[in-house]
């Protein structure tokens, strides 16, 4: 047994509550990360459109005359608000891009450990470099290059401690790690926002950057349980059969959906805090909501509306009545369609200012929504994909987010040209769309992927 094995050996051997303990160092670093993720994601859009891109500030910017020349060669001019949303797009997309580099560097040279490392110190210098107007585009630049360090290669490190024949206990293992994800998206819009609110928004992105280097401290805590470099198969002889190819390419027009339903959720990061700041009323009572805590009860929804999902799914197994993965990404795409006539409704019947009520319920729809439709397209593409391309499909399916996310940012250009009833009515029927396409093409495309 080589250095390398019997590093692994000894990281799997070591145990807390029946799973490697190196199983709880990643879940809390992934737990930090997550935080100050998505706690400078709940405040990034804010801060360019209030404050970062208007006069006195936007002339400081590095980079940012030639970035905004090249973009408006394309699209034309830009308001500050559409600019801010085309940064934003361009932004998350790459964050959901990057994360294949990084594990073909992983994989290929360095391992999956130094590769987080890297990943963490990336992401900790892009929220301090946040502080400063200058350097507004190199943070972008190293969160985007952190998270492709970082994203990938943690989650593949959770498979990694166990044994290949231990199915039940990894999959324990992965809900445990997905705790530490949705503590972390829950409290990171809390306190960054609140603190943005009161201190400023510099004491926001600070803290992000303090619970990122928390993450650090903990992952290197923990070091010595992880394993250097995830194993892989060699399937290099594998050929592709012909029905291979067509599970591939039925898999693929799935996912080419999913985009849809990925478009009309995901504006609630990028023009709904816009929305909110412009119509929805403020404060409650005394009280003055900050703005990303309603991205905070987004994460929050998708939390508590796991067991009562499982808890019906289970009931429709007794009965016979569970519907297909595929008729389950398409309900998400009607829920999402029907998510955003909420907004729609806000406005017709809300009143001005709209009440909160209504942008609450708008991010309990999307929760429920994102739990029918992603969660069960990764399941979906895990479980059917050839084993020889296996990871690729699930890298494929990844890249549907970053698709998205760009179209977002391109789609957020439009909001300050519509009324608020059409920009959310068009994203209920961008989502329709996925439904539609579901309903049309479902049963053979479940066909192709689970003949019987």
């Amino acid at each position: 047994m080589n250095t390398r094995e019997s590093a692994s050996k000894r990281a799997v051997d070591q145990t807390l509550l029946g799973h490697p303990k190196g199983l709880f160092y990643l879940a809390f670093t992934e737990a930090w990360e997550r935080f100050s993720f998505y706690g400078m994601t709940a405040l990034v859009v804010l801060y360019m459109v209030n404050q970062l891109l208007l006069p006195g500030h936007v002339e400081h910017i590095a980079g940012l005359a030639g970035f905004r020349a090249g973009i408006e060669s394309l699209v034309g001019p830009l308001s500050t608000q559409a600019l801010a949303s085309q940064i934003f797009g361009f932004y998350s997309g790459f964050v959901y891009f990057t994360p294949l580099l990084g594990g073909m560097i992983a994989d290929r040279w360095i391992g999956q450990r130094n590769a987080v490392v890297i990943g963490a110190l990336s992401m900790s210098a892009g929220h301090f470099a946040m502080a400063f107007d200058q350097t507004f585009l190199i943070a972008l630049l190293l969160l985007v290059i952190g998270s492709g360090f970082l994203k990938g290669n943690i989650s593949a490190q959770v498979g990694a401690l166990y044994p290949p024949d231990d199915e039940a206990r990894r999959t324990r293992g992965f809900v445990i790690f997905s705790t530490g994800i949705n503590v972390g998206a829950v409290a990171g819009p809390l306190l960054c926002g609140l603190l943005a609110q009161v201190y400023g928004w510099h004491y926001g992105f600070g803290v992000a950057a303090i619970f990122m280097l928390l993450g650090l401290a903990t992952y290197l805590y923990g070091y010595r349980y992880l394993p250097a470099r995830v194993g892989r198969h060699n399937r290099e002889g594998d050929r592709l059969s012909a029905a291979d190819w067509r599970i591939i390419a039925a898999l693929s027009v799935v996912i080419t959906i999913t985009i849809f339903q990925s478009i009309a959720y995901a504006q609630i990061f990028n023009v709904m805090p816009v929305w909110i700041q412009q119509h929805v009323a403020s404060t409650v009572g005394n009280f003055r909501i900050p703005i990303p805590w309603y991205q905070a009860s987004h994460s929050l929804f998708s939390v508590l509306a796991v067991p009562m999902l499982l808890y019906g799914w289970r009931r429709q197994v007794a009965r016979g009545h569970e519907p297909s993965e595929i008729v389950k990404i398409g309900t998400g795409a009607w829920l999402m369609a029907a998510s955003n006539l909420i907004l729609v409704a806000a406005t017709f019947a809300g009143g001005a200012p709209v009440n909160p009520i209504w942008p609450c319920l708008y991010c309990l729809g999307l929760s429920i929504s994102f739990l029918y439709y992603w969660p069960t397209l990764l399941a979906l593409v895990s479980r059917t994909a050839p084993a020889k391309v296996n990871a690729t499909m699930m890298g494929i399916a990844f890249m549907s987010l970053f698709v998205a996310n760009n179209l977002i940012g391109w789609i957020g250009r439009f909001y300050e040209r519509m009324s608020p009833i059409h920009f959310w009515a068009m994203h209920a029927a961008i989502g329709a769309i996925g439904g539609i396409l579901m309903m049309l093409f479902g049963r053979r495309l479940s066909h192709v992927i689970q003949p019987r």
